[in-house]
């Protein structure tokens, strides 16, 4: 066990949920490896910032038996344009390993999601909206990329961009978005790499003038380097501010 894991606290229940309900049978979607759990041995508090452990193990949940766990989290707060701010620490680039900080509609039909059950969810993916603040592909290192599904390009979108950040792994760097009714807008420590602005906005380019909820996770592809056994996403703080700079909401790990 490791100092970090000796000292470690539960997550703020208040403020997150944590999604663990297969919503697509017996998998998560992209052929996902990982179950999703609750334990605080995937997720937790320690020194000041939010761990999220991704690691090899075999781990049977609901009956079915997979050979990674990690978590994933779901906030409790969801919110309509305004600035998120999240300063991060990314894990090694290990082919395989995919973690990100992004946004979901609070109407997604998403069996097992936090505003899902709550009574939400009219409107399934990706007409609800993906906003991917960031998503680390390990296979892809010392690259931070940031992307939109909507339904006019969704899956391998071409909404994307991204730069390239060489310290990622080894550093904490702030990654934002910036919502407005016309743009959003991605950067990393205040440097812009890429603003999707559609011309045209409808249903199938814009489905973001409704609350959106942020979500934190460390998935594994459906192909991983064999060499992984663990690693962890590292998250100082979680800032969102409302569209005129106030903030509104956070978590500072404490």
């Amino acid at each position: 066990m490791t100092a970090n894991e000796i000292s470690a606290k539960a997550i703020n229940s208040e403020k997150w949920f944590h999604q663990t309900v297969i919503p697509n049978g017996k998998s998560w979607f992209n052929g996902e490896l990982q179950h999703y759990t609750d334990r605080i041995s995937n997720s937790f508090t320690s020194d000041g910032t939010l761990k999220i452990k991704a690691k090899r193990e075999s781990f049977t949940q609901n009956g079915i038996t997979k050979d990674y766990t990690s978590a994933r989290l779901n906030s409790k707060f969801a919110f309509t344009y305004g600035r998120v701010e999240v300063r991060a620490k990314m894990p090694k680039g290990i082919s395989g390993t995919w973690p990100a900080i992004w946004m979901l509609s609070k109407n997604i039909n998403e069996r097992g999601a936090y505003f899902f059950n709550l009574g939400h969810g009219n409107k399934s993916w990706p007409d609800c909206g993906e906003i991917d603040i960031l998503e680390y592909w390990g296979r892809i290192p010392g690259v931070a990329q940031s992307a939109v599904h909507t339904r006019s390009s969704h899956g391998n979108t071409v909404n994307l961009g991204s730069q390239s950040v060489p310290t990622i792994s080894t550093d904490f760097h702030v990654y934002s978005l910036e919502w407005t009714p016309e743009s959003l807008t991605f950067s990393v420590d205040e440097k812009e790499h890429y603003t999707y602005a559609p011309k045209v906005k409808n249903d199938t380019t814009w489905p973001f003038d409704t609350e959106q909820y942020l979500l934190l996770n460390f998935a594994i592809e459906s192909v991983i380097d064999p060499s992984f056994e663990e690693d962890i996403l590292e998250v100082d703080y979680v800032r969102i501010y409302d569209k005129i700079g106030t903030l509104t909401w956070s978590d500072e790990f404490n």
